[in-house]
């Protein structure tokens, strides 16, 4: 997930901030890795997510 999410970059280290954000991660690293209608890997999905609302919310959705 570090190479996906580049987590070592990342400055969220106060109170259960880490856990929230890792928590929010896995998630959505589980969402974009179970999503089969689109034949890319986990970080161009997640590129493809953010460029197109609908693919997003298909995503989201399941």
């Amino acid at each position: 997930m570090d190479a996906t999410f580049q987590e070592d970059q990342r400055r969220v280290r106060k109170d259960h901030g880490p856990q929230n954000i890792n928590t929010l991660r896995q998630i959505g690293h589980n969402r974009l890795k179970n999503e089969r209608t689109l034949k890319a890997g986990i970080q161009g999905k997640g590129l493809n997510a953010g460029w197109d609302e609908d693919y997003l919310l298909k995503v989201l959705l399941g």
